[in-house]
């Protein structure tokens, strides 16, 4: 048994375990990326554990039982192949699928990576809410499991010598599964492997670059190294010292990249062409299915993608960089990361976690922020660090207006600063944050949620967000709420392992308030806690404490905030990670809502999860009246388990294609009731620029 939810374990691997759950159920857990999905075995038998070479894709673990009919909670992707590997089918939402007796494996695109394999004749039928795929007798099934979780292959030591650096560079294509158009999707690339500063250079003979005929010469500095990082990784090019950064091919081709500003520019477009072009291409390959994408653009492009594919890496490239830009930009992916990274040498170690985002990599001429932007006027309520009087007019205390930057900004979903200051409008990533994330422990049992208020006078925020965290029934949760905690319980607290703290009350550079003096996380022996939200005024120092002392990510604040702001943007940021949204893009929607909202930056990794969506990728609607339709937008953040190259089939019936998850999907018009089974799962909705929450929708008309 898994003492941790009372359910019996029937396999053992170290990243994936099925349980029973109930008379019928089969319950998958993803023990690493903490993901976990259940399905209905009707008539079934005992599950017994089963051998993963069965399956012709690499699975962690697998059982095999006797069963009449699988029922999914949800209505997903399921990929049909016959015994030889040859996709049958594709069939998703009101899917109504017969195949007859013979051998198939049938790929489930579920929030942990699920593969059947069974001889049998097969039908598969759903409806908006529920997916059945059954047998005409009890019959023995096979059932495998993949984390999606990739941990480095192994670590790179480098010098301080940009050439050194050019090195280290080249050997992070080594962790790309394929050279085939498929290294677009997230789980054929692999993470690359980590950089180390050191004496010498040190290359493990283990990670060699893949020998794709295509090599990028640059000057030897940091400002060019670093931008091409991820280029030179999806391309699995070597880094070489050139006069003139240039992008060369075994056949002699050459491309320039240009100087400047135009060198970040050509880079950026590059990397977009080559990833989106490979988008389109692979629907020749392992998965032909209905891409949006390509169906928009196919006519306006002299490329055939058949005889394409089967082409070498090289070849592939030198044909993408003579499409025009232009030509494909309307359709492209809005990115999921831009990065913005000082040219120093101690950067060098965050390189192969941006890399791994597929992250636009740029190098700014630091902008320093005046005192004058960084300022928060109380214009109602209470300021969250005013005296315990609840006065109004406390001071706002500045920090320097040094320490603030703002970076640039960039046509991508989120971005990130890498370097000492502050950053206004992005994200504040450490390497140790990232480490931390690579060091996580296993765990199958429940979500634990922490929840401190420290103040009574905000007691109405932890009302609000007690009512929110482990509110979804298919997920299990382990809510805590904690009231005044003196510093010692709150150091206790900080110290255990928890996936989240929501925490409530006032902070000061210097430590978290409580009732008998101030914590100071800086002196905690460990951080147990994974994530966090420090809703209280200036807790950017507490939050870098708490990644320093091994969390992963946080959201913080960079100065005082009033609270009738606090309290709107904490609630609806407990909503949209308990939906599934990662901490970035959930303070990109979040501070939207409120008057404080660019007060709040991420520290950390970004990319942190708390619960798993209900679909593969969270995704904001916003929804406008059309005389009797409703016009529906879709945009979808991207997540670290289902990367940049993912797809997303939006759940309306009459429409089969596919789209890239990254940005703005489309605007579908809608009836009444399409739209009213289109929101059937909690989602947030803005409607006349309001947010809103789809589950409170299913009783008016927006």
């Amino acid at each position: 048994m898994d003492p941790s939810n009372g359910q019996a374990s029937v396999t053992d691997s170290m990243a994936v375990r099925f349980g029973t759950d109930g008379d019928d159920g089969l319950e998958v857990v993803d023990t690493v990326e903490r993901r976990r999905y259940s399905l209905e075995l009707a008539g079934a038998g005992a599950p017994i554990e089963s051998s993963p070479d069965r399956f012709r894709f690499p699975v962690d673990a697998a059982v095999s039982v006797e069963t009449n009919a699988i029922v999914l909670p949800t209505a997903i992707a399921v990929y049909v192949r016959d015994g030889d590997g040859a996709m049958l089918a594709e069939t998703g939402q009101f899917a109504n699928e017969r195949f007859p007796n013979g051998t198939y494996s049938l790929e489930l695109c579920a929030p942990v990576k699920l593969y059947v394999r069974v001889r049998s004749s097969v039908q598969i039928t759903a409806d908006a809410n529920e997916m059945r795929i059954e047998f005409p007798e009890r019959t023995t099934i096979t059932v495998g499991a993949r984390s999606k979780h990739d941990q480095p292959a192994g670590t790179i030591t480098t010098t301080d010598d940009p050439e050194d650096v050019m090195a280290a560079v080249s050997a992070l294509g080594s962790a790309l599964k394929t050279t085939s158009p498929e290294r677009s999707y997230p789980t054929l690339r692999g993470h690359p492997p980590t950089i180390e500063r050191g004496e010498q250079l040190s290359i493990p003979e283990t990670l060699s670059p893949p020998d794709t005929g295509i090599r990028i010469e640059l000057p030897p500095d940091y400002r060019y190294v670093y931008v091409v990082s991820s280029l030179a990784y999806y391309l699995g090019a070597t880094v070489d010292p050139g006069e003139e950064a240039r992008i060369v091919t075994d056949s002699g081709y050459t491309h320039p990249l240009g100087t400047g500003e135009e060198f970040e520019r050509e880079v950026e477009r590059t990397l977009k062409r080559t990833f989106f072009l490979d988008c389109l291409t692979r629907t020749e390959g392992l998965y032909p299915i209905d891409l949006h994408e390509r169906r928009a653009l196919e006519d306006r492009l002299d490329v055939d993608f058949a005889t394409l594919y089967d082409q070498s890496l090289a070849a592939q490239l030198e044909a993408y960089l003579e499409v025009p830009y232009e030509t494909i930009e309307p359709q492209l992916p809005e990115w999921k990361l831009t990065s913005h990274v000082t040219p120093t040498a101690d950067n060098v170690e965050m390189l192969p976690f941006l890399v791994n985002d597929l992250a636009v990599i740029r190098t700014p001429a630091v902008q320093r922020v005046p005192a004058s932007r960084t300022e928060t006027v109380a214009v109602e309520g209470f300021l969250r660090n005013s005296e315990r009087s609840g006065s109004a007019t406390a001071a706002v205390q500045q920090p320097s207006a040094e320490s603030y930057v703002e970076p640039e900004t960039a046509d991508s979903l989120e971005q990130t600063w890498v370097g000492q200051e502050m950053p206004m409008g992005a994200s504040k990533a450490t390497p140790e944050a990232y480490r931390n994330r690579l060091g996580r422990e296993q765990s199958s049992g429940e979500i634990e949620i922490v929840v401190v208020c420290n103040d009574a006078e905000m007691d109405e925020e932890r009302g609000l967000v007690d009512s929110v965290y482990g509110s979804r029934e298919e997920l299990a949760f382990d809510v805590r709420i904690h009231r005044d905690l003196r510093t010692a319980e709150l150091a206790a607290v900080l110290e255990t392992d928890a996936d989240f703290l929501h925490y409530i009350g006032h902070i000061e550079p210097g430590g978290f308030e409580c009732p008998d003096g101030r914590l100071d996380a800086t002196g905690l022996d460990r951080v147990g806690v994974d994530a966090f939200l420090l809703n209280g005024c200036r807790s950017y120092d507490q939050g870098m404490a708490l990644i320093d002392g091994g969390a992963i990510g946080g959201i913080v604040t960079l100065t005082d905030v009033i609270n009738t702001g606090a309290v709107s943007i904490g609630t609806d940021l407990s909503r949209l990670l308990n939906c599934g949204f990662p901490l970035r893009a959930a303070l990109e929607v979040a501070k939207d809502e409120s008057v404080v909202g660019e007060q709040y930056i991420v520290v950390g990794d970004g990319g942190m999860t708390i619960a798993q969506p209900e679909g593969g990728t969270p995704c904001l609607c916003e929804v406008e009246r059309r005389g009797e339709e409703y016009e529906v937008s879709m945009k979808a953040f991207v997540n670290s388990h289902d990367g940049i190259g993912s797809l997303i089939r939006p759940e309306l019936e009459g429409d089969d294609g596919y789209y890239l998850n990254s940005g703005y999907i489309d605007t579908f018009r809608l009836s009444s009731d399409e739209l009213d089974g289109f929101l059937y799962r909690t989602m947030p909705v803005r409607i006349n620029g309001e947010l809103r929450w789809s589950d409170d929708l299913s009783n008016e008309t927006p």
